[in-house]
């Protein structure tokens, strides 16, 4: 079996577990959900290695947070806190990955990189700041930290503007929608096409990140 080959199988497999953990959500099935949902990052993971020669073993440490981060969110009720803090360590991990890829001294444009995503970030805080009571540093601190993994995929994009680091900008901008999506539907007004979007959004903006991991490698 070629490489190739074997690409190819694990990219089919992450497709139809996507489909599955998707049908799950929008059925709220939760059985299927529980199958399916730790099987996502598991075959994203499966198609990085086998499309890489040299493994980044922060790329995997961040899908490898990604993954708990997804099985402490099957029970949110329980476990948000502890999912919410998974999540946050990946994103920190994206974050040291992304500045790794920067070499010049950008501050001026770090500057102004910042400002949709501080903005975007104050806008929602706005909405959900009175339903967080206990929640609210934890969210304050996530917020920041998406923030950041943002405003460093937007620097990277405008230091060189090729199909990796659009890619990578992509998936940042779509990871943070996804993610404010949860903190509306936890905090503002639970919807189940929020429980939609968000999963749909994630999954999206995972394969953007690997394929940019994937091209960067290259």
């Amino acid at each position: 079996m070629t490489k190739q080959t074997k690409i190819t199988i694990a990219s089919v497999l992450f497709l139809l577990v996507a489909i599955a953990d998707i049908y799950a959500v929008i059925t709220q099935n939760k059985v299927i959900e529980m199958i399916f949902k730790p099987l996502l990052m598991t075959t994203l993971v499966m198609v990085y290695l086998l499309s890489v020669k040299k493994p980044n073993f922060w790329f995997v440490s961040g899908l490898f947070f990604s993954f708990w981060g997804d099985v402490f969110l099957l029970d949110k009720e329980a476990f948000f806190v502890f999912g919410l803090g998974s999540f946050l360590l990946a994103h920190v991990i994206y974050i040291k990955i992304t500045t790794g890829f920067l070499q010049k001294d950008l501050t001026a444009k770090m500057i102004t990189s910042a400002i949709p995503f501080v903005l975007l970030f104050g806008c929602l805080l706005y909405l959900i700041y009175d339903n967080l009571e206990e929640m609210l540093i934890p969210v304050i601190v996530y917020g920041v930290t998406i923030a950041t993994f943002g405003a460093s995929a937007l620097l990277n994009y405008r230091q060189e503007k090729s199909m990796a680091n659009s890619w990578l900008l992509l998936g940042a901008i779509i990871f943070i929608a996804s993610d404010s999506l949860i903190a509306l539907n936890n905090f503002y007004a639970a919807k189940h096409l929020f429980d939609i979007a968000i999963i749909v959004l994630y999954i999206i903006s995972q394969y953007l990140i690997c394929k940019a991991m994937i091209a960067k490698n290259e």
